[in-house]
């Protein structure tokens, strides 16, 4: 199971650290091991949210997650995406940015820390309405009660989370924006350039996730209508035809993973920078991580782990909502990465570990019923 699961992963990080050492020596080798445990430690969270999506597809969607879709995130967000942004901020084609990249890698570093507040304007507030919407929806399980109980009540107000969302951006946009972090420790005001980021975050996360959660809704109905159907052809020995909405509800589901990871990756590319401007070894140790958070997310998927420890989606979404204040805090402060990841393994240790005290209450209380039981049928038998 796990070499089934992690069997690529296992293949990347041989290849990419072998590229590494011919690309960069061991110096190389050093930076590619230190990024992909950066990429993986920062976007944990990203793998437990990433399977409360997936494990609604089928296999088949599933082995589309881990093969284009680890294309989409290695080269497209951790190589082709860093290019993009210097081509946008500095007015120039693909093909320069890309000369820029490898024979200018102080210059490039520049200018996408320079654009480092609309990067961060439009990831945080991505992950800031997936944060919302968790937390104000009633769940049947809740973690800390004494908090989802009255987030859930407020959630029933129509749109308060996209109220929320704009509120927290236009006070981005006075506050952090006004004197935003630029490359050499300068400062420049960018409040316009947030604004628009963060209203594209948020138009962006309403279309893909308005999408995907219609054709999920789409899909259920049809699953229901399905079964009725199978119940009908038992006793009349027809044949059932099969499920035309699912492949529309799976690609939706795999657009909004797509952009979902996108939205966490933002942090792990403009934290690589602390740590090395060769586009080439980012792309290398970015990538790897990259692979592993893919398949962690299957694992998890096959293992049920989810199903066995309730209380992990809600730290990851959690650890989202505090990934997307710091994004937007590092618009104008720095932030160090290691305190970005470990906010993360925190909040997902703590649920893990209130998941498993849960499991264990569950389980005393079983053993107290079946005792019980069993008392009382012996005391009905004299």
């Amino acid at each position: 199971m796990l070499l089934k699961t992690f069997g690529w992963s296992f293949a990347v990080t041989a290849l990419g650290l072998v590229a590494a050492v011919f690309y960069g020596g061991w110096t190389g080798f050093g930076i590619v091991a230190i990024l992909s445990i950066l990429e993986i430690s920062v976007s944990f969270d990203n793998a437990v949210v990433n399977a409360g999506i997936l494990k609604k597809m089928n296999a088949f969607w599933q082995k589309i997650f881990l093969t284009i879709g680890v294309l989409i995130a290695v080269f497209g967000m951790r190589l082709v995406f860093p290019v993009v942004i210097v081509a946008i901020s500095a007015k120039i084609g693909p093909i320069e940015a890309v000369q820029l990249a490898l024979d200018d890698k102080d210059k490039y570093q520049q200018l996408v820390t320079d654009a480092h507040p609309s990067i961060a304007a439009f990831g945080g507030m991505f992950l800031l309405m997936i944060f919302l919407d968790f937390i104000f929806e009633d769940r049947e399980i809740k973690w800390l009660g004494w908090l989802e109980r009255p987030l859930a009540k407020l959630g029933k107000v129509d749109m308060l989370s996209v109220c929320i969302a704009l509120i927290v951006l236009l006070v981005s946009a006075m506050t952090f924006a006004a004197n935003a972090h630029q490359h050499g420790g300068i400062h420049a005001e960018k409040a316009e350039t947030v604004l628009i980021a963060g209203i594209a975050g948020l138009i962006t996360y309403l279309i893909v996730g308005g999408l995907s959660g219609y054709f999920e809704n789409k899909l259920e109905e049809e699953e229901e209508r399905e079964h009725e159907a199978e119940e009908e052809a038992k006793r009349n020995g027809k044949k059932v035809p099969a499920v035309v909405t699912a492949g529309k509800a799976a690609f939706f589901m795999f657009l909004y993973l797509e952009v979902l990871d996108a939205s966490f990756s933002f942090d792990g590319v403009i934290d690589a920078f602390a740590i090395t401007n060769d586009i080439v070894l980012m792309a290398l140790g970015l990538g790897i991580g990259a692979m592993y958070v893919r398949s962690l997310t299957v694992y998890l998927v096959r293992q049920g782990t989810l199903d066995d420890y309730v209380y992990l989606e809600h730290g990851a979404h959690y650890a989202i909502g505090a990934l997307a204040v710091i994004l937007l805090v590092t618009i104008q402060y720095e932030i160090h990465e290691v305190i970005t990841g470990l906010v993360g393994v925190v909040l997902i240790a703590w649920s893990f570990f209130s998941s498993v005290q849960r499991n264990r209450r569950l389980a005393a209380a079983e053993g107290r019923r079946t005792g019980s039981n069993e008392k009382v049928e012996v005391s009905s038998g004299v």
